[in-house]
């Protein structure tokens, strides 16, 4: 028997159930309903539902088939008109199980605790979002190893020791069935800390044009929970955020694929699967800005490697600590690391929360299809978001709102992440305005115009103005002398921005005569303001250099009488300044 593809829609009094029989007999078929039971048979097609409301036999139910379409369309008459159906989109969950049901699970532990299904009484306890505190215990090696679970509730063990080379592509850790969860963390810290890049943070943290054309995408759920919101401030109630989310064909075609099935999950692993959840839309609301909603042969692999659930089976105990594994991975993984892009993924992760269990089914077939069709990565499907897909339609919507306003309550900052992040980009700002003030510092006067630093000030300008005047007659005429110097420090007479040149003697250097230069300087600028002090690190280091005297020969024709008065003129010069 073949299930067929259905859709169910209502108003204030009906139900309306559509099948879709392509290839059956419209004279050969079988309709029944009674409660919450309804049948429908038209070979080879076979349908089951169990809805979630009752209907009642009146004689106002109707029928009709389109044979170009080849579409059933039935027409149930609610018991209580009125009545709001809940979940009609939840097609697996419609699909009742393979076999009968009963009032405790067929397979039950013995000894175990608060164990129950999704429906059962301890359901209705509210969940403790906080970190539940227990007293550290000291358990055996051989206790450690038992407790080496993952997957969906950590009801799986054993599988990657059996798929050892298929997911040694796929996940991080390395023999997950014998190592403990505390471990795994740490191993996961670790490597985080050994894979982040500063140089590839920075880069994007100055250069963030592209994350910014990112960041400005709007999703599919932006608009259904602008919708919402708007619905919700009309009518102060909260309305029915299913009806803003659909499903296409090929989704509901997954749904049907899905085989509907029970878990057997104690409070504690109910609290994981919660939290998990939330990694897992943390990562795939990452992927869908970054690629602006069109899949690539990336996807699986940032999906997976965002989230710690996926590729470390990392387990949580709080929501903050889940926020601030998302933000380090973020930052060292994928190709744009941006924080900005972390509070954004947070935020998408919250709408699509709060939108309800039909939006976050949603989003989970679209990740169990990019993991699918990416080879080894669909093993994840396996241990993960098939049993995702076919639970959350199940699950209370108490509980995921209750999930949405513990994520809403918590933050992180920067320097939650344990990466330094702040002290790092003090640093490059540092080091940033330290370049910017060399290269105006290192300037030469005829290359520096006076706009070119921002805020200059008087003891510069002047410097430079004096320096300028009393140079310039001479530029021109110690052009072949500098050109017989050779590599005598060019580049020392340069940052000085004072040639020390004679037009009739050689050119005499002493150590003497360079501070009495430069203090001259000093004396020489406007209202009697010193230098800069950015100048006054580069004079001490050029008077450490010049310990010795530059010794220039003479030009032929200039007599030894004429040097000697340029060295005594040069003496009674070297007056102190005050």
């Amino acid at each position: 028997m073949l299930t067929p593809a259905f859709e169910l829609t209502q108003d204030h009094d009906f139900l309306t159930v559509a099948i879709r029989v392509p290839h059956a007999r419209a004279s050969e078929f079988d309709v029944y309903f009674e409660g919450v039971d309804f049948k429908f048979y038209a070979k080879p097609y076979f349908l089951r539902l169990t809805l979630p409301g009752r209907i009642v036999e009146n004689g106002s139910e109707q029928g009709s088939y389109d044979a170009d379409k080849g579409i059933f369309t039935i027409r149930l008459p609610k018991e209580t008109p009125g009545q709001h159906f809940e979940g009609l989109n939840m097609l697996t969950a419609l699909l009742a199980p393979r076999k009968s049901r009963s009032a405790k699970p067929l397979v039950e532990e013995i000894g175990a605790s608060g164990i129950s299904e999704e429906g059962a009484d301890d359901e209705d306890e509210e969940f403790d979002w906080e970190i539940e505190q227990t007293p550290y215990e000291e358990v055996s090696e051989s206790t450690l190893r038992s407790q080496c679970h993952y997957g969906f509730g950590n009801l799986r063990a054993g599988v990657v020791q059996r798929l050892q080379d298929e997911l040694s592509e796929v996940i991080d850790i390395k023999d997950p069935d014998f190592t403990p969860v505390t471990e795994r963390r740490q191993k996961r810290l670790a490597a985080e800390l050994d894979k982040f890049d500063p140089d590839h943070y920075l880069a994007d943290f100055f250069e963030d044009e592209a994350v910014e054309q990112i960041l400005k995408y709007s999703p599919w759920w932006n608009d259904a929970h602008a919708e919402m919101m708007a619905s919700l401030e009309k009518s102060q109630e909260q309305g029915d955020a299913a009806a803003l989310v659909s499903f296409s064909e090929e989704e509901k075609y997954q749904l049907r694929k899905f085989v509907n099935k029970s878990y057997l999950l104690d409070k504690t692993a109910h609290r994981q699967v919660y939290y998990s959840l939330v990694d897992i839309l943390l990562a795939y609301c990452y992927e869908i800005r970054v690629t602006e909603g069109e899949h690539n042969v990336e996807s699986a692999w940032t999906i997976r490697k965002l989230s710690p659930t996926l590729c470390w089976f990392e387990t949580w105990t709080d929501v903050h600590e889940i926020l601030v594994s998302f933000g380090r991975r973020v930052l060292c993984y994928p190709l744009y690391r941006h924080f900005k892009l972390v509070l954004k993924a947070y935020r998408d992760t919250i709408k699509i929360l709060q939108l309800g269990k039909s939006a976050v089914l949603k989003c989970l077939l679209d990740v169990h299809k990019i993991f699918q069709e990416n080879d080894p990565a669909y093993i994840l499907n396996d241990l993960y978001i098939s049993d995702y897909c076919v639970w959350i339609q199940k699950a209370k919507s108490k509980k995921l709102a209750a999930l949405t306003e513990a994520l809403k309550a918590v933050s992180v900052s920067k320097a939650q992440l344990g990466l330094e992040l702040p002290e790092l980009e003090a640093a490059a700002l540092l080091v940033q305005e330290e370049e910017t003030a060399g290269q105006t510092a290192h300037r030469s006067p005829t290359q520096q115009a006076p706009h070119s630093s921002p805020e200059p000030s008087d003891s510069d300008s002047t410097s430079s103005a004096d320096t300028e005047d009393s140079s310039s007659a001479d530029t021109e005429d110690s052009a072949s002398e500098q050109e017989e110097l050779g590599g005598t420090q060019p580049s020392l007479l340069t940052s000085l921005q004072a040639p020390l040149l004679e037009e009739d003697s050689g050119l005499i250097i002493r150590d003497s005569g360079l501070r009495r230069n430069m203090a001259s300087q000093g004396c020489e600028v406007s209202q009697g303001q010193p230098l800069a002090p950015s100048r006054a690190p580069l004079i001490e280091e050029v008077e450490d250099e010049l310990k010795t005297m530059l010794w220039v020969s003479t030009p032929n024709g200039v007599n030894a009488g004429s040097q000697r008065s340029l060295q005594d003129g040069e003496e009674r010069d070297q007056v102190p300044c005050h």
